[in-house]
């Protein structure tokens, strides 16, 4: 019998010894984390500015343009300055009668005139597009001066001219309304002909 139980034991304990090398291990507790020793960090603050120096070259402040010189203000006289061939030319000045300075940009109106009361004669003059604008400050008892071409009647076929005497001009300053008889005979074509051309005012140093 003892040796059964001996064997018998021993098969337990093998037994038992292997279920305690088996047993499942206790998972450890996770360990809390620490709490943060250091404080919350704050934002840095943006570096302080320098003052902005003020500017020391700032721009000079041009001087506003004088007005535009009124017809009423104005002396015009024309003055023929010779012919060339099929045409011929007159010089119409300006001079400023106002006590103040006033500018003549641009090309002024002109056309011939005949009878009474003065009507005007055929088209108007046309834009010598060769002269460019100029803004021309006239100073008191100041001068400017447009170059007139008038073309020859005989240029032109009868049914765009029929020749009439002129002895008057109307010129109209650039950029005004109203014109003002000058003295000046020519003669005008009654049709569709385009007779005058002008060129815009330039500078002038009287007549």
């Amino acid at each position: 019998m003892k040796p059964f139980l001996f064997a018998a034991l021993t098969a337990l304990g093998i037994t038992l010894c292997a279920c305690s090398a088996h047993s499942p291990s206790v998972p450890a507790s996770p360990a809390s984390p620490a709490p943060s020793s250091s404080a919350p960090v704050s934002p840095p603050s943006a570096a302080p500015q320098s003052p902005t120096a003020p500017a020391t070259g700032a721009a000079p402040v041009q001087a506003a343009a004088a007005p535009g010189c009124l017809t009423r203000y104005l002396n015009i006289v024309a003055t023929s300055t010779g012919a060339t061939a099929g045409s011929s030319q007159a010089t119409i000045v300006f001079k400023n009668l106002n006590n103040v300075a006033c500018t003549l940009y641009g090309f002024p109106g002109v056309s011939q005139t005949d009878g009474l009361p003065v009507q005007d004669v055929g088209e108007p003059s046309a834009e010598n597009l060769a002269t460019a604008r100029e803004l021309v400050t006239l100073q008191p008892g100041g001068y400017a001066y447009a170059t007139l071409q008038i073309a020859d009647a005989g240029n032109f076929p009868a049914w765009a001219c029929t020749p009439v005497s002129s002895q008057w001009l109307y010129v109209i300053p650039p950029n005004q309304g109203v014109p003002l008889p000058v003295s000046f005979a020519s003669t005008a074509c009654k049709g569709s002909a385009q007779q005058l051309t002008v060129t815009a005012v330039r500078p002038g140093t009287g007549s």
